[in-house]
Parts: C-alpha cells; structure tokens; sequence
C-alpha cells in the first residue's frame, strides 16, 4: 500500500517522464528509420559543391528514367546513368548561373528545330516538316487529356533546356579556343621536319632487376612525392569457390534413356476397357504434334528448313536421312534430342537476284516513278539482253539500275521457299535451273531475275529432352557447399588448402569497387560486393551466398580505404620505375666521358643508324618510342653529338647526321585551323572532366544501392 501511495503522489513526473520516453522514441524513429527500412528520413544520396541531392528525388528520377530504357540496362547501370547526369547537370548549372545563361521559350523551339526531337510525327505538318505550332498544341493537348505523356514531356523538355545551356556555356568557351599562324607553322614543322641520327643503347635490360635492392620505406618516399599518381579508390579483394548447379553424368545419362524409351512403342493399361493399350512411340506415332506437345521441349515445326539452318555437328547426317528415318538419340545445346526425317523437297529453297524497273500505274509500285509501262518493258528487255552478256556482272547492273529496295545489295533476296514472293516470280524462280535469266512482270513492275542457287530443304520433327540437374544432384551440391562453409569457416586461413583439398577451384576477383555489380565467373552479384564492403566484414571473413546457378562460398582477403596507396599496394607500379632510374644511373655513371664507339665496345652493343625521324612520330628503330630522345634531337644542330640521354628503354648517346627542313609554306593557316578544330573537339570534354576534378563530390550511393 506504501508504494502505491508514493507512485500516486508522484502521478505528474510519471506521465512527464513517460512522455519523454515516447517522444524520444519517435523522434529517433523519425531521425533514424525511413517506413522500418533503416535509411534516414531525408538522408542524400550524394553532395556536390555543398549541396545535396536528396535519396528520395535521386529515386523520382530514377524511376522516370527506368520507364524510358528497355531491358537491357541492369537497374545498376540506370543508376549510375542517372547519377552521372546529376552530377553534369549540377556542375555545370553553376557556371550557367555565373554567366547569366538562361534559356527561352523561342529558344528551346530552335533547339528542338535542329534536333532529333524534330522527327518525333507528333510534332509535324503534312509533310512531314517540324511545326512550332503544332508542336505547341501538341504539348498543350498532353497537359488536359495525356498527364502521363505530359510529366514524361516534362522531363524531356528539362532534358532540352539543359542541353541548350550546355550548347550556349560551351560554345562561349570555344569561342575562347584559336591557334596563330606561328602555332600552326610549328605544328607543320614538328609533323615534317625529318632527323637522321647516329645512335648507340645500352638497355635497361643489361642490368639483372635482382641486382637492384629497393626497401619498402623508398617506395612510400616516392608515393608520398607522386601522391596524385597513387590516389585510390576504395576496394575489395575476395576469393570464391562456384557450387555451380549442373548435370551430373548420372543426369545426363538419365535424360537419354528417358529420350530412347520414348522412341518405342509402349503397353498401358486401361481401366476403363480392362485392357492393355499400345501408346506409339516417336518412331511410329501417326500424330506427330500432338506426340511432341505431350513429351518434348520443343514442338513441331512444320517450316522446311535447308541444311545450313540445321546443328552444324549433326547437319551432314540429318540430310542423308530418307524420309521415315531416325538419326539419334544425339547431344545438341543442352539437350538430347532424336530427329525424324518427315519429307524434303529438291531444290525447295531458291536464292535469286533481281533488277526491278516499276512504272507509273504498277499496283504496288513506287509512285516516285514516272515512267509508263511501254518505257519499263522496253527498258526490262534492255537489262535482260545486258544481263545475259558472259562478261557483265548482274550485281553491278541491278545496283546501278533497280528500283527495288535491294538495289544497294546488287538485287540480292537472299534464298526463300515456295509461296513468299508474287506469284509470277515464285513460278519462274521454281520453274528454271539455277544459272537461269528471265523477265517477268509482277504488280511491282518488270523484273530481270537471275537464279543464283537452289537447295534442298526438309521438314524435320525433334524429340527434345533438357539435360537438368536432379533433385538429388541439387541436394548434394548443397550439402557439399554448406560442408565446405563450415569447413573455412573454422579455419578461415586454410581457405585454399581446404578447397584444394577438395578439388575445388579457388577464384579470385581483385579491387572490386564500392559500385560494382558484375564479378567475373558470377556475372551480377550486388549482394556479394555490398557485403564485402559492409564495415562488419572482417578481412578473412567468409559467407556463402545463393546465385542464380547455384552456390558461391566467399573469402574477403582485402581491403583498400580510400586515399593514398600503402607502400605495398603501390610496389607493382613503383618497384619498375625506381628501377628504372637507379639502372639509368649506374648506366650512365660507368659510361661517362666516351664516345659511342666506346660506349658499344664496353656494354656489347652496336652503333645504329635512325632515318627520317619526326616529332609527331618518335619512333626510334631497333628501340621503340622515344620521345625524349627524338626531341632532343630536334633541338640540336646537325653535326651534334648529345650527352648521355635516358630514354625509355634504355640510356642513348647520339649524333645528328642530317637535319632536312621541312618545305616552307606560303600559309599555315590550314595547319592553324586544324589546331583550333582540334582544341575545339575536345572542349566539351576537358573542360567538363576540369570542373568535375575541382568540383568537391560526395558520393553516398554504395548506401543506398
């Protein structure tokens, strides 16, 4: 009774502090939880130059662009589409408000003008030219009766106005981009000026790398001197083994007398009659399609098919078949498969060539042609008689001459079947022996047609049975991968010599980044590199995961943070580079002071001769690109011998033996405009990776995605 008299007095702080407690819980929820998910309310997917792009808006604009792809695009490259246009477009958004560049109504109908908006029909007069008004109307008539067309034209139309920003921004920066007369005689020069060299090398090769000592801290001494050379992302090394979900040979074995039972006839029982019943079989059933229906993978195809379209592996044999024969059963993508020979017509498929010449008035002619009947008929016997002379060439005379669509094909139709083409056509093409030339008129017009090839075809019927993997093959690759799991699980450093053990293939997949989807041996596997970066995977850490085709078994053996390469991470890219330079100066050390017969006679190597050098092409013979050497030598004078040179294959003393100017010009202004072209190419480009490399990025999708 005591506790209740104080729990009464102190009714007021209760509630107050029940009421705390409850308000503290939503608010976390509201700070913490998005709908129990675990995102954050309001969290960014990214922040460019401070500001931020909400996950929710990031994903209304990810769902538009979702309905406008097609199947192709994985939902990971859409993103990173999407993300890439956020970023451009925020970018370079602040350089249009910096200059003031806004777009207009008027403006945005020039744009479309000239753009490939301008073929959309909608948007066209009678005659199929882009009409502003009816453009306009258009627009206006998806806005009242099409609000779904109207919010996707929304976005097409932002779409636009970005574009024409960036067509405004970019032009006043090329506007900026020009090359001088001077610049472009140098640029002629550097392209024809041509050097002859006398030339000795003593390779980096002489020296044996393993003479050359490189600790570990002159590694990090020269990654912390080049640190924008070894700047990294952040990544993951993992190594796998596939449970892949395949046939066994018991399966497969399986299937194929599965496929040979079903070739003979069998005896059932009838309840109904209290008899036995004989089910035919493929070899003798009298209802082809129906039997196929009922047992095999693939139907009946009634279509003729000629040798060429049939399994390369078995198409000799499938054609010797005569009618009623069997060939099989026989293994053939996947499947086994037994094939009956149903009927076969010679010389059922035809490959002929034509030269159509229509006239004005032809049923199904093209109304562009104006000549009359009379002009096509005498023009048609024309190319016939042309056509059958032993030194013309149809194909060249049907392109020159046919108004039929496969003129640019030299009148080639390719091979077809009794009944595709109008009847007249179809009866010459049946009719004549291959080689044959002919005319016949047809709703098209007169037709000069050439018999190419004729071949056979047959008409086939295929018991198909799928080669899959058994139940109990499914089960025992399970019980083999969680084996192996708790294996490497107990002894997560053994994780080779417990899969070699096994006779398992250990494989692995090195410096996957944060945004990866696609794991060579695993194609799409988001959940594996999303675990390997979840900050709770431990290096050594394993998990098995479930895919498409079975089971994978993971080992995270890496990890890389972001920033600065470690000394060891950078020693495959350092190590050949120090070496490099510390044999360079040992090579010219001991070769100071002589002259290049000296210098061949001491190493064991040659003097050499290089011809017509320029500095648009700097390659020496017998060594490579050279550019350090070619250059040099450019700013030499004929007659002069250089000093020792480190080029990059190796330490070079050479003389110029000729120098042959290049043919003065009157002008350079082509040379000059070909500069400014080029600069102007590639404005677009660099000037948007410059802005992007300044810009200060945060990207937070491997949160999200």
């Amino acid at each position: 009774m005591a506790i209740l008299e104080n729990i009464r007095k102190r009714t007021t702080v209760l509630i107050l502090i029940i009421g705390l407690a409850l308000f503290a819980f939503v608010i976390s929820g509201v700070f913490t939880s998005d709908n129990f998910g675990g995102e954050k309310v309001g969290s960014a997917v990214g922040e460019i130059n401070g500001t931020e792009l909400s996950i929710d808006e990031f994903r209304r604009k990810l769902e538009t662009a979702s309905r406008r792809v097609g199947p192709t695009t994985s939902s990971m490259q859409l993103m990173n589409q999407v993300w890439e246009r956020e970023v451009r477009s925020s970018i370079l958004e602040e350089q249009f408000e910096d200059l003031g560049i806004g777009i207009e109504q008027d403006q945005i109908i020039d744009f479309i003008t000239t753009s490939g908006y301008a073929q959309n029909p909608e948007f066209q007069d009678a005659n199929g030219v882009f009409d502003p008004n009816i453009f306009r109307q258009t627009v206006a008539d998806w806005k009242v009766n099409n609000p779904l067309q109207y919010d996707a034209w929304l976005q097409t139309e932002a779409e636009i106005v970005q574009m024409a920003k960036e067509q405004t921004y970019f032009n006043l920066v090329k506007a900026g981009v020009g090359a001088t007369l001077k610049e472009g005689e140098l640029d002629y020069k550097l392209a024809n000026e041509k050097m002859d060299i006398k030339y000795v090398r003593v390779p980096f090769t002489s020296i044996p790398d393993s003479t050359i000592t490189i600790t570990k801290s002159e590694i990090a001494d020269y990654v912390n001197d080049h640190k924008e050379q070894f700047r990294q992302e952040a990544a993951r090394d993992i190594q796998y083994v596939l449970f892949e979900e395949k046939p066994s040979d018991a399966d497969e074995a399986a299937v194929k007398a599965e496929v040979v039972e079903l070739m003979g006839n069998t005896v059932e029982y009838n309840a109904q009659t209290d008899q036995n019943d004989t089910i035919l079989g493929f070899r003798d059933t009298q209802n082809m399609e129906a039997f196929l229906d009922r047992h095999s993978d693939t139907k009946f195809d009634t279509i003729y098919q000629p040798k060429k379209n049939l399994p390369s592996s078995v198409a000799d044999s499938l054609m010797a078949l005569n009618v009623g024969e069997i060939y099989g059963p026989y293994k053939d993508g996947g499947a086994y498969k037994v094939t009956k020979m149903m009927d076969r017509k010679a010389n059922g498929s035809v490959k002929a060539s034509h030269i159509l010449v229509a006239y004005e008035g032809a049923t199904r002619a093209n109304p562009e042609v104006k000549r009359t009947k009379e002009e096509a008929e005498k023009r048609a016997k024309e190319l016939l008689a042309e056509a059958k002379q032993n030194d013309v060439v149809f194909a060249t005379l049907a392109r020159d001459n046919s108004d039929g669509p496969s003129a640019p094909n030299g009148g080639d139709l390719g091979y077809f079947q009794q009944g595709v083409m109008v009847p007249a056509f179809n009866d010459f093409a049946f009719e004549n022996a291959e080689g044959s030339i002919g005319m016949v008129e047809t709703d098209f017009g007169f037709h000069v047609i050439k018999i190419d090839d004729k071949e056979d075809v047959v008409q086939l019927a295929t018991l198909s049975r799928e080669i899959v993997p058994s139940e109990e093959t499914i089960n025992t690759l399970f019980t083999n991968a969680t084996k192996f799991e708790m294996e490497v699980l107990d002894d997560e450093a053994n994780f080779s010599t417990l899969a070699q053990e096994s006779e398992y293939v250990v494989r692995p997949v090195n410096k996957i980044k944060a945004l990866d989807e696609n794991l060579p041996g695993l194609s799409t596997q988001r959940a594996i590199v999303q675990w390997a970066f979840n900050e709770d995977t431990e290096v050594g850490g394993i998990k098995r995961f479930n895919i498409n085709n079975g089971y994978a078994v993971v080992q995270l053996t890496g990890s890389y943070e972001e920033g600065l390469m470690s000394p060891e991470d950078a020693s495959a890219q350092v190590l050949p580079i120090i070496r490099k330079e510390r044999k360079a100066a040992q090579i010219m050390a001991a070769n100071q002071g002589k002259s290049m017969e000296e210098i061949a006679q001491s190493n064991n190597v040659t003097v050499a001769t290089a011809s017509a050098l320029t500095v648009k092409s700097p390659t020496v013979p017998g060594a490579g690109a050279e550019p350090v050497v070619v250059g040099t030598a450019y700013g030499m004078e004929e007659g002069e011998t250089s000093d020792l040179v480190k080029g990059s294959t190796g330490v070079f003393k050479f003389e110029v033996i000729k120098k042959t100017p290049a043919m003065a010009l009157e002008n350079y202004s082509t040379y000059a405009g070909n500069l400014k072209s080029s600069a102007a190419n590639q404005v677009n480009t660099k000037v948007y990776n410059a802005l992007k490399e300044a810009a200060e990025i945060e990207d937070n999708r491997a949160t999200f995605y």
